[in-house]
């Protein structure tokens, strides 16, 4: 035995909802109670989107079981709901819910028209095609009409056009219910041959969503015109994208190297620091360093603690005005650890030397006497 209980249940949530989120309390909206539900194994039957919906039994309420998009279940129909039936055994009841779907702002415009390269429309990108305006064209001269559609419903789906850049913001403007784009005054020769607008959809939805789009504009007269200038569009744009691309790498090279230096210096001036810490908190003694064979005297300098020097004397200039160097014997003066020692050494040599019949001074050289011989008899 079947009883169909009169009247519906009706539920209206958003779409988008995570996955768990309350629907609606079916016990307490169908008055029953959770052992009805229990026993009489409530379950949810018929409907084509049933598997959005999951019915929890041990508290009576309604859920979501995975993610509602409005857009998928009914597209462009409006307004957007399913339906199904919970059934009961013993005795066997049926009841209707519906529910309805309340469209969010979760997509962005589409542009149409002008078509961009870009893969996502709603990025900046180059159109295909560049919009030709004669040189005579008067005020109000329609240039194109940008198209674009939102797949939203309700007022989420009404869009607007704004101007946001344009190479002479004085010659073009756009509707903003139609995306029409016109001229506002007359064209003249020394307007840019070259114009690019850009142009942004905007839904009414809160928080709004938009969409940029590019239109390339050529003043000329004739078609040849339009494509030598559109092709310089496209190298600019390609040009552009290969500057912007060695900028940012090069931004990053000089990044690198700052840091590297930068941290490179800072190691080094930490290394010094601590090397200059570690020697001046150090307790051990400092033995000075002697170079060998060099000794401290009068605390003013180093000497060698060995001198070899030679004494050499000239010949009498009374006897000849020729002097010669003969050969000297080698005397080896040895450094006292004090100075005097080494002081009265010196003046010792010094007396010897300056005693006229000093061992040292020899012979006058053979060279000597031939000289003298010569100036005699020259005298004679």
């Amino acid at each position: 035995m079947c009883h169909v209980v009169s009247g519906q249940i009706r539920y209206s949530i958003p779409e988008e909802m995570k996955k768990g989120s309350l629907i609606g309390n079916v016990a307490q909206d169908l008055g029953l109670d959770l052992k009805r539900l229990r026993v009489g194994r409530a379950r949810i039957v018929t409907g084509e989107s049933i598997q959005y919906t999951e019915l929890q039994t041990d508290k009576g309420i309604l859920v979501v079981s995975q993610r509602i998009d409005r857009e998928q279940i009914c597209g462009d129909i409006t307004p957007c709901s399913f339906s199904f039936e919970i059934i009961l055994e013993t005795p066997m009841e049926l009841h209707p819910v519906t529910i309805f779907i309340q469209d969010q702002n979760d997509n962005a415009p589409q542009v149409l028209y002008p078509v961009q390269t870009g893969p996502d429309q709603s990025r900046l990108a180059t159109p295909l095609v560049a919009e030709m305006v004669p040189r005579s064209a008067d005020v109000g001269y329609l240039v194109t009409k940008v198209v674009a559609v939102d797949v939203d419903s309700g007022q989420n789906a009404w869009l607007s056009y704004k101007l946001h850049k344009a190479t002479d913001r004085a010659l073009f403007e756009v509707g903003l219910q139609n995306g029409e784009i016109r001229t506002i005054r007359q064209v003249t020769d020394k307007d840019a041959v070259k114009q690019r607008l850009t142009v942004v959809v905007e839904d009414n939805g809160q928080p709004s969503r938009s969409a940029t789009v590019n239109v390339n504009v050529v003043v000329a007269d004739s078609f040849p015109e339009v494509l030598s200038e559109f092709t310089d569009f496209t190298h600019d744009k390609e040009y552009n994208d290969n500057l912007t691309f060695y900028l940012v790498l090069a931004l990053a090279v000089v990044s690198f190297l700052f840091i590297t230096c930068l941290v490179v210096i800072i190691s080094v001036k930490i290394y010094r620091w601590r090397q200059s810490r570690i020697l001046y908190h150090s307790n051990l003694p400092v033995i000075p360093y002697y170079p060998p064979r060099y000794a401290d005297t009068l605390g003013t300098g180093t000497l060698q603690h060995v001198y070899n020097y030679e004494v050499c004397r000239t010949t009498d200039s009374r006897k000849s005005d020729c002097k010669f160097v003969r050969p000297c014997s080698q005397n080896v003066l040895i450094m006292d650890p004090s100075s005097t020692g080494t002081m009265q050494r010196m003046q010792s040599e010094k007396n010897i030397l300056d005693e006229p019949d000093s061992p040292l001074e020899g012979p006058v050289p053979y060279h000597c006497a031939l000289s003298e011989e010569r100036e005699r008899l020259r005298f004679i």
